[in-house]
């Protein structure tokens, strides 16, 4: 099955080991850039279900376990970035596949 993607912003609106927000299909998405893994680009929700706000793009991006994760800025839970898996609760934030195509970065619908 073939996916559809669509253009969330331009990879030069991403800045190396920082998350920023963009609206996609109505909702606040945190794109992370981490040039120097494979994938370089993961996609997750915005909202951050503990603090109860969008936050997650301002998070700090490690690594726990071989794991790469986001940090909430506010409580600091950890998020999966591949999978948007929290290591200190049982839940899970909304995450798309990525990619970057010729100068964009693109959302699977």
């Amino acid at each position: 099955m073939s996916l559809d993607w669509k253009t969330v912003c331009k990879q030069e609106d991403l800045i190396e080991g920082v998350g920023v927000a963009a609206l996609f299909d109505g909702q606040q998405v945190a794109i992370f850039y981490v040039p120097s893994v494979e994938p370089q680009v993961f996609a997750l929700a915005n909202w951050d279900p503990i603090a109860k706000a969008n936050v997650l793009s301002r998070g700090l991006i490690g690594s726990i376990e071989d794991k790469l994760v986001v940090a909430s800025p506010l409580y600091k839970q950890h998020y999966v970035l591949s999978s948007g898996q929290c290591l200190e609760e049982e839940l899970v934030v909304a995450n798309w596949q990525v990619k970057l195509q010729d100068g964009e970065v693109k959302l699977a619908l």
